[in-house]
């Protein structure tokens, strides 16, 4: 009887992994293909955006104390770069469309989320449409913001994990879900926060790109053999070299682009999870090595998401974006 428990045992075991195998296979060939299109639309989009498309009017040489463009040829935003009333208005006469994504999960919600959409409405992509979805384990708590014209918020439920390094890997998965299937055909753009900051200044319409990455402002001006990049050749966010170190407080870009980073960072935060790996700084891990590998057309300066314990802020002309305090200790759930 043991002899026939333990083969039934065996082949429960077989059956799991090939189903399991068959999952990850087909999330890896749908992968190859998001990534495959967004290639293509890295080119072919900015063509039909070229009405918003105001790039050759940046002043590259208006910041000569910090670099405004990538080895690649992609512009870095600073202050004093660009007009801000001219992006504004050629983007509201192409109809701009901007989503806005959010977790406020747990006790994150209660902390931080009032003063993020609060500060939001004053600051963010003023004058466009703008949609918040707001993805929490506690919906009936969100609270009640008085939006401006043209701006709405979406609520979406969600699991919490236990521990707040899941919640963070995790995003990838819904945020491509989203994508797939409520912001399709419907936005131009999608923008990703983490909850835990305050807006204080202009974050506009400059900021937009296909593919939009942010400079970490504990690293931008630090040598690259101090970058923090997952180094576990075990894990598949492991990088030696980089360009920058990018922060993923703050990503966005195009639909299609951004779903491509979200599946990319998915898949391979999975199979981490396989091979019992987690990467060193989890879901960032894994964004440094796709903007590595496919590099982003936009770069936003630490202006965007400034750190005030940073004793150095020459380079800072304005804060767009702070961290808000942190207390993790009673915040995040281990």
């Amino acid at each position: 009887m043991s002899g026939r428990n333990n083969g039934a045992r065996r082949t429960g075991i077989i059956s799991c992994i090939v189903l399991l195998l068959m999952g990850f296979t087909s999330l890896y060939l749908r992968q190859l293909k998001n990534i495959s299109m967004a290639e293509s639309l890295l080119v072919t989009t900015e063509a039909t955006r070229s009405i918003v498309s105001l790039d050759d009017t940046l002043n590259f040489g208006s910041r000569t104390a910090v670099q405004t463009r990538t080895s690649w040829n992609a512009p870095i935003i600073w202050e004093t770069m660009f007009d801000p009333n001219l992006y504004d208005q050629k983007h509201k006469e192409g109809n701009t469309t901007v989503a806005l994504t959010v977790f406020a999960v747990g006790r994150y919600l209660d902390a931080y989320l009032n003063t993020f959409l609060i500060s939001a409405e004053k600051h963010f992509m003023l004058g466009l449409p703008v949609t918040y979805y707001v993805f929490t384990d506690l919906p009936d708590k969100i609270p009640k913001i008085k939006l401006a014209s043209q701006r709405d918020m979406k609520i979406v439920p969600v699991e919490k994990y236990s521990r707040w390094q899941d919640i963070s890997m995790m995003r990838m998965k819904i945020i491509s879900e989203l994508i797939e299937t409520e912001l399709h055909e419907r936005f131009d753009y999608v923008f990703c926060f983490d909850v835990d900051q305050v807006f204080k200044g202009r974050f506009g319409s400059e900021a937009l790109g296909e593919s939009v990455a942010l400079l970490h402002a504990h690293y931008y001006k630090l040598p690259k053999y101090r970058f923090t990049y997952d180094r576990n050749p075990k894990s598949k966010a492991c990088m030696e070299e980089g360009d920058y170190y990018y922060h993923a407080a703050i990503f966005g870009g195009s639909l299609e682009m951004v779903k491509a980073l979200a599946d990319f960072c998915y898949l391979n935060i999975m199979e981490d999870k396989l091979n019992d790996v987690e990467a060193l700084w989890h879901d960032e891990s894994h964004l440094n090595k796709y903007f590595w590998l496919f590099k982003p057309s936009r770069l936003l300066s630490p202006e965007y998401c400034w750190d005030l314990s940073i004793g150095d802020r020459s380079d800072i002309i304005i804060n767009r974006l702070i961290w808000a305090p942190k207390d993790y200790d009673k915040l995040r759930t281990r």
